[in-house]
């Protein structure tokens, strides 16, 4: 497991193992959010098995899976709201931590900086330059 800082309360990684849960909670997490869909996982990683470990580290589990090549708002709209209603920083992941990054950049759009949007997973070899358009439209339907 690769914990990799976005912000002061979001951290992408790529796929975790349900051994990974106590790590999770002793880094300080309190929602991990799951955006990798069960089909691309052995059912020892698919979402139900690492619900249970997150869940019994005493952490929120949210279940937002992203299919590669068919992001929605509906996933965008999802991750906002796990992250609003965290009561503390959360980890979220995917195959690469790839998709975390898209849709929390897509959901900050009009909240930060299109810049600091872009910068942020870049940091970690993750491209949102190629999102910038969407982020800056979405932050004009926002604003």
């Amino acid at each position: 497991m690769e914990i990799r800082q976005i912000s002061h309360d979001y951290a992408v990684s790529p796929q975790i193992a349900p051994e990974d849960a106590a790590r999770i909670r002793e880094a300080g997490f309190t929602t991990v959010i799951c955006n990798r869909p069960d089909g691309e996982n052995p059912p020892e990683k698919q979402a139900a098995a690492i619900r249970a470990a997150v869940e019994a580290a005493g952490m929120t589990f949210v279940d937002n899976p992203v299919v590669g090549g068919a992001l929605t708002m509906e996933n965008v709209e999802a991750q906002g709201k796990a992250l609003r209603q965290s009561e503390g920083p959360v980890l979220a992941y995917c195959a690469s931590g790839n998709r975390s990054s898209i849709v929390w950049a897509l959901d900050k759009a009009g909240e930060l900086p299109t810049d600091d949007i872009v910068a942020a997973p870049a940091r970690y070899g993750y491209n949102m330059e190629i999102w910038r358009d969407q982020i800056e439209a979405l932050a004009a339907r926002k604003g």
